[in-house]
Parts: structure tokens; sequence; C-alpha cells
């Protein structure tokens, strides 16, 4: 009886401890998401990166996205979002014109729902200049400003860039989560989107804890 009662006090004691020691147990390399062989330069400084890798065609993005954004609003300190876009065809490669020209021409706030929306809602391919030109209007950038935007050096640049990051990053989907150069995540070794953002802040918490 003495016996029982000891196994009885026993569990009841140290059952939280267990279940705590559960709650928290690490995601795992090589299963939850995967260190890169070799870390890529980040885009914040001192900062630990997030970098959202997604194409304004992918409907799992356009899913994705709300989803992020909202997660952004409780990064902690030291910790910063970025999007890049990625990019394996010609059509990919005018999406990514769209976001930097929109980055550049600072509109990328009011515009980067839209051309998830013109693509995912009102099935339009966005491949046209006077098309894509069409949502920058709505913005309020001028004919001229988009001209010597969406083509220009500085645009150009940045998708060669974001196009260097993507094949360092080694992705193999969207979207698809890099933190701090160091780690990649995807839905598929997670189990979901809600998924890839636990894990993702999880290594958040890593890179800054190593600080």
């Amino acid at each position: 009886m003495l016996s029982r009662l000891s196994h009885l006090l026993f569990g009841l004691l140290f059952m939280p401890l267990i279940a705590c020691a559960a709650g928290n147990e690490e995601y795992q390399d090589g299963v939850h998401y995967v260190t890169l062989p070799q870390a890529v330069p980040t885009q914040t400084g001192d900062k630990v990166e997030v970098a959202e890798v997604f194409w304004y065609g992918c409907g799992h993005c356009y899913t994705f996205e709300p989803l992020i954004n909202q997660w952004k609003k409780s990064l902690p300190e030291g910790a910063e979002l970025v999007k890049s876009p990625a990019m394996w065809n010609a059509p990919m490669k005018t999406h990514a014109q769209m976001f930097y020209a929109a980055e550049t021409l600072g509109v990328l706030d009011k515009i980067h729902q839209n051309l998830f929306n013109a693509m995912h809602v009102e099935r339009k391919r966005m491949l046209e200049d006077d098309e894509i030109f069409s949502y920058f209007a709505d913005a309020g950038v001028s004919r001229e400003d988009f001209d010597k935007t969406f083509k220009s050096f500085k645009v150009t640049s940045d998708v060669r860039r974001a196009d260097a990051r993507a094949r360092s990053y080694k992705i193999t989907g969207t979207p698809e989560i890099v933190v701090n150069g160091k780690y990649r995540i995807s839905a598929r070794m997670t189990g979901s989107q809600a998924n890839m953002l636990k894990v993702a802040r999880y290594l958040v918490d890593k890179e800054l804890a190593a600080k």
C-alpha cells in the first residue's frame, strides 16, 4: 500500500515537469528544418533575418501571406522579416521585377497584396507592362516613374541578387523560410504552414540566444 502511494505521489509531483519537457522538445535538423551547407549573407545587418521566399503566382504563397504577416508582429526585438521572390523561369522574373519596382518606388505596402489578388482572385497573368502598371497607378505611381523604374539597373540588380540568394538557399518550392541565412524550412518538412512559423520562431530564438 505504501509503495502504491509513493508511486502516486511521485507521479503527481513530476508529471507537470515531464509534460513541460515534452512541450519544449527541440525541433530536429534534417527533420523539421535543414541547415544549409554554407551560410548565405543576410540583408538585415546585426538583426536575425527571417527571409520569406515566395512567388506571386504560387497558391500556397497566397494563403501563407496573411499568416506570416500576422506572425511578423510577434517577432522579438533583434529579428526582422524580409521577402525574397523566387524565380526559375521568365514569368517569375517579371513578377520579381514587380516586387522590386514597388519597393524602389516606395509603394510595396500598398501594392503587395493587390499583386497577389491580381493573380489569384482576378486570374491575371501579370506579364504585360500595361497590365502591371495599372496596379502601380492605383497606388499613385505615374507612368513615367513606372517606366523609368520597372526595368532600371537597380531593379534588374535586385532581381539578379534575389535569384542568386534563392539558388544559395537551395529552395525546392515556395513558400519557404530561411532563418539568418542558415536554416531552410518548408511545409513539406514541418507538415503545415503554421508549423513552419513555429520552427522559424524556434530558430530565431536560437540565433538571438547565440549573439
